[in-house]
C-alpha cells in the first residue's frame, strides 16, 4: 500500500485531528458585531479572537503553533 492510498482512506476523525498538536487555524469572524480573526483548533473549535491577523499570528506563535489560513 502506497501512501496515497492510506490518506485516502484517512477517518474523518483522524482528519479532524490532524495537525492539532502542531498548527492553529485562522479565519475571519464576526463576534459580537466587530471583525477580527477567530483561531481554531484542528477539530475546528474556536479558542481566541483576535481583531487583527498579526495579533492573531503573535497569539498562535507564542503558543508554538504554526498558524495556517482557512478559506
Amino acid at each position: 500500500m502506497t501512501a496515497i492510498d492510506d490518506i485516502r482512506k484517512i477517518s474523518t476523525q483522524d482528519l479532524a485531528v490532524l495537525g492539532l498538536q502542531h498548527m492553529a487555524y485562522l479565519r475571519n469572524v464576526t463576534l459580537d458585531g466587530v471583525e477580527g480573526y477567530g483561531i481554531f483548533t484542528a477539530d475546528g473549535t474556536q479558542v481566541a479572537f483576535a481583531p487583527t491577523r498579526a495579533l492573531a499570528e503573535a497569539a498562535v506563535r507564542q503558543q508554538e503553533l504554526e498558524p495556517v489560513s482557512v478559506h
